[in-house]
């Protein structure tokens, strides 16, 4: 069956920033449910000699966030690779007036937009009668896919890609929520009572836990986007949270700490510490003041063979806009990983080799 008219248009970020609207179907009472997906393709001419000629990177945002990282492109576009970030369902710039904001009541619901994500990047499934493959997909024009997300994204990629072994050439996290930040004992103790809720009154109130620190943190480091589209898109204190996402966001917790295989090298970036935003303490602007990392350190050995840990000091819960010097720091951590995972054609260990390599970069 022939895929929807494929519009590319420019982005609210301007050149070389394209947009694609992706239809999904209809939201309830709330009519056009839309992904949206963002690229930024280098010029082919320029990139004949670059390390990532041959790579694709979908990049998916946290929750109450959306796609507004030049740098992050600059940074794989700039090796040579094609570079995508996907405004999921109900988020930025896929987020129309009545919707509730980043809302659903399972990750699988996003299979659906990750799929029409890769539909339109020349990377779509066709596995009518074929049983899963056991190497990476090159129905992409022979071209390597690189999955890369941040917080909820990186849960929601870990989950997909485990999900469909063989689809993912290699997995890049950053600052994943692999865990509940009242830990593994926490979350088990409070999931009957956020599932009974989820039951009764899925899209229900629930208490604030987002005080703004983050936001201000970044506002103080200077990384934040300064838009008409952030109020909206990236409320200082986020979006309200409801019974049935947060019970979607648990059962992917469960997943993980029942151990799941991405069937691919992944690179998984944290701070060092973390500070509980109970209060403002200028500690924010170094530490990740919205998950505990070492818990999601551990959490990260669960979720293939091949894991590598890379823990930079000084950095915020988005590694990427942390200071200049952890920054800095890593994205050299990401560029090394990448020629030793992404870029060998051969060599490169799958599904079924155990390693973890535990390296802690400090400033």
């Amino acid at each position: 069956m022939a895929g929807p008219s494929l519009t590319w248009v420019p982005d609210i970020l301007g050149e070389p920033f394209e947009q694609l609207t992706l239809p999904l179907g209809v939201d309830g009472e709330h009519g056009p449910l839309v992904a949206t997906l963002v690229r930024s393709i280098p010029n082919p001419l320029l990139t004949l000699f670059a390390p990532l000629r041959d790579v694709d990177v979908l990049y998916v945002h946290g929750w109450s966030d959306y796609f507004f990282q030049r740098d992050l492109a600059r940074f794989w576009t700039g090796r040579g690779a094609r570079f995508y970030a996907l405004d999921l369902r109900r988020y930025g710039r896929s987020l129309r007036d009545g919707q509730a904001p980043g809302y659903v009541d399972s990750l699988d619901d996003y299979d659906v937009d990750i799929a029409a994500a890769l539909h339109a990047m020349g990377h779509a499934a066709d596995t009518a009668g074929q049983p899963p493959p056991t190497e990476p997909d090159t129905r992409g024009g022979g071209r390597k896919l690189v999955l890369m997300g941040h917080s909820t994204g990186g849960l929601t990629l870990t989950l997909w890609a485990a999900r469909h072994p063989g689809r993912a050439h290699a997995v890049v996290l950053n600052s994943p929520w692999l865990e509940l930040q009242l830990g593994t004992l926490g979350r088990q103790a409070l999931a009957p009572l956020v599932d009974m809720r989820a039951r009764l009154d899925p899209r229900g109130t629930q208490p604030a836990v987002d005080f703004g620190f983050y936001t201000r943190a970044q506002d103080e480091i200077g990384t934040l986007p300064h838009d008409e589209h952030r109020a909206v898109w990236r409320p200082d204190r986020g979006f309200p949270t409801a019974p049935g996402w947060l019970s979607a966001v648990m059962q992917g917790h469960r997943r993980i700490a029942a151990g799941v295989d991405v069937a691919c090298p992944a690179l998984v970036l944290l701070s060092v510490g973390s500070t509980p935003p109970l209060s403002w303490r200028e500690s924010m602007t170094s530490t990740d003041s919205v998950l505990v990392v070492d818990d999601i350190a551990r959490a990260a050995t669960r979720i293939g063979g091949l894991v590598t840990i890379a823990r930079v000091e000084g950095a915020i819960h988005d590694v990427f806009l942390s200071r200049p010097a952890p920054r800095a720091i890593a994205y050299d951590a990401l560029d090394r990983w990448a020629r030793a995972y992404v870029v060998p054609d051969e060599d490169v260990p799958r599904r079924g080799d155990s390693a973890l390599v535990d390296s802690r970069v400090k400033l």
